[in-house]
C-alpha cells in the first residue's frame, strides 16, 4: 500500500509538469542563471534564452563582463567562481529578487598543454580548482535555491572521456564534473534535476585559452585542426549553436524525465 501511494504520488508530480512540444527548451518567464554567461557559447545561451522570455542573470568575471558587456534586459553579477563567498552572495542576491528555475554552468579553462609527468603541482591545482571546486561551489550554493522541478545543466567536455596528450588535469576536472552532476542529480531527485554536456571542439575562445583570461582570444588555438576534423564523421568543428539547444533542451519541461545523464555532443567522435 505504501509503495502504490509512492508511485501515485510521483505520477502525480510528473503529470504536474507540463509539456509543451512547440517549446522543447526553459518556459518563458522562467529564470535562469547561467555562470560563465559571458564566453562564446555562454553568450549564445543567454542571447537564445533571453530571446525566448527567460528571465537571465549572468555570472562572470569582472574582466570578462568589460570585454563582453550583456544585451539589454540581461541581470548580471561579477564572480570569482573560484571563491566560496563571492559565489554564495551572488545566488543569495538574485534569490531575494525571483526563484531559480534552472542554472547552467559553463565554466571552464586549460592551462598550457604538458604531460602530467612535467606538470607541477601548482598547475595541476589551478585547473582543478577553476573547473571543478568552481562547480562544486556553484552547485552547492545554487542547490538550495532551485525551484522545485528546477534544472542544473553542467558544461563538462568529451576530453572527460576522450584524453589527449597534454589535457591530463583538463580532462581529469572534466571527468569529475561529471561525477559531480551525477551525484547532485541522485541526491536531490525528485525535486531537481542534474545533467551535463560534453561537447568536443567548438569553435570559441576556449581554444585560444578562455574569455576573460587571455589578451587575444582569436589567438593560436590549441588543435591540429587537420586532424582533428579527419576524426570526425560529420568533418567539421562544432559550431556554438550546436550546443545551446542541448543545454537549453535539458533545462525545459521536454527533459523532464532525465537526470544524472551526460550528452555527448561531438559530431559522431567515439563517446563512452
Amino acid at each position: 500500500m505504501t509503495i502504490t501511494r509512492g508511485i501515485k504520488s510521483m505520477d502525480k508530480m510528473a503529470a504536474n509538469i507540463k509539456v509543451d512540444f512547440n517549446r522543447l527548451g526553459p518556459s518563458r518567464d522562467s529564470t535562469m542563471v547561467v555562470v560563465g554567461g559571458c564566453g562564446g557559447m555562454g553568450r549564445s545561451v543567454v542571447k537564445a534564452a533571453n530571446a525566448s522570455g527567460v528571465k537571465v542573470t549572468v555570472f562572470d568575471l569582472q574582466a570578462s563582463f568589460e570585454k563582453h558587456p550583456v544585451e539589454t534586459g540581461v541581470d548580471f553579477r561579477p564572480i570569482d567562481a573560484t571563491d566560496e563567498r563571492s559565489v554564495k552572495q551572488a545566488f543569495a542576491e538574485v534569490a531575494e529578487d525571483k526563484h531559480i528555475d534552472s542554472l547552467v554552468n559553463l565554466v571552464g579553462f586549460k592551462n598550457d598543454l604538458i604531460p602530467v609527468s612535467e606538470l607541477n603541482s601548482s598547475g595541476w591545482d589551478e585547473v582543478i580548482e577553476g573547473n571543478l571546486k568552481s562547480a562544486f561551489l556553484i552547485c552547492n550554493a545554487a542547490v538550495p535555491l532551485i525551484s522545485d522541478q528546477g534544472s542544473i545543466v553542467n558544461v563538462a567536455s568529451g576530453l572527460a572521456a576522450r584524453v589527449h596528450p597534454g589535457y591530463g588535469p583538463y580532462s581529469a576536472s572534466k571527468a569529475g564534473l561529471i561525477a559531480l552532476t551525477k551525484a547532485i542529480a541522485v541526491e536531490n531527485a525528485p525535486r531537481i534535476r542534474a545533467n551535463a554536456v560534453a561537447p568536443a571542439a567548438v569553435k570559441t575562445a576556449f581554444l585560444a585559452g578562455g574569455t576573460g583570461r587571455v589578451e587575444d582570444e582569436d589567438g593560436d588555438w590549441d588543435l591540429n585542426y587537420q586532424k582533428y576534423i579527419e576524426s570526425i564523421p560529420l568533418a567539421r568543428l562544432g559550431e556554438v549553436d550546436d550546443i545551446v539547444g542541448p543545454i537549453l533542451f535539458l533545462c525545459g519541461s521536454s527533459a523532464r524525465y532525465m537526470t544524472g545523464q551526460v550528452m555527448w555532443i561531438n559530431g559522431g567522435g567515439l563517446t563512452p
